[in-house]
């Protein structure tokens, strides 16, 4: 009997070892890194509802809280011509690509304003990077794969759904929001029953 979810629970388990021992910011993103690469080197373990698309803008989906909202993971959808506005994040986080790919383009914060650099990239499935008010905060992030959805996961230092944060509009004016989540439900992590009995003594 395989456990499919289990990469997603031993994640959960080693970030939250992490995030219970005092580190300073850069390190604690060397070990988490490390943790995501190692999560993101397959994808069998997210359900399609976790990837699924939305048809009027990218998607969303919260598959872990922990428990003191020290961390959050979050599974994030993009499809065709679909892309975040500009925004901050306001706390550590690591962006790692699972399926497709991704465009960044990084943008600064001057007098108030969110500027762009110039500079952009594009993420391919196995790449990470970091995002933090101290390493860079400031981004749109867009679907940038030749074809099918992008599917990205994220960890952040917050439960990030639930943090009061900014963005620019069409206008180009810095708006408050709370971004939320797109899912009701949360992966089932702990029913390891099945693995339990397939190794019973019958």
């Amino acid at each position: 009997m395989t456990d499919a979810i289990a990469p997603l629970r031993d994640f959960v388990c080693a970030m939250t070892e992490l995030v219970g021992a005092p580190a300073d910011e850069a390190r604690l993103l060397v070990a988490a890194r490390t943790h995501l690469a190692r999560l993101i080197a397959r994808d069998d373990w997210l359900a399609d509802v976790f990837a699924a698309p939305r048809p009027d803008r990218y998607a969303q989906y919260l598959l872990h809280a922990d428990a003191l909202e020290r961390f959050s993971v979050v599974s994030f959808v993009w499809s065709q011509g679909q892309q975040t506005p500009v925004h901050n994040h306001t706390v550590w986080g690591l962006v790692g690509v699972l399926r497709g790919a991704e465009r960044c383009e990084e943008f600064a914060l001057n007098e108030g304003l969110a500027l762009a650099t110039g500079r952009q990239h594009v993420m391919e499935r196995g790449d990470i990077e970091a995002v933090s008010p101290t390493v860079g905060d400031w981004h749109r992030v867009s679907h940038a794969a030749q074809e099918g959805p992008t599917v990205s996961i994220h960890v952040y230092g917050a439960n990030i759904g639930a943090v009061r944060r900014s963005r620019i509009d069409e206008a180009g004016a810095m708006r408050d929001f709370v971004s939320g989540y797109d899912n009701t439900l949360l992966p089932n992590l702990w029913d390891r029953s099945a693995a339990v009995r397939a190794r019973a003594v019958p």
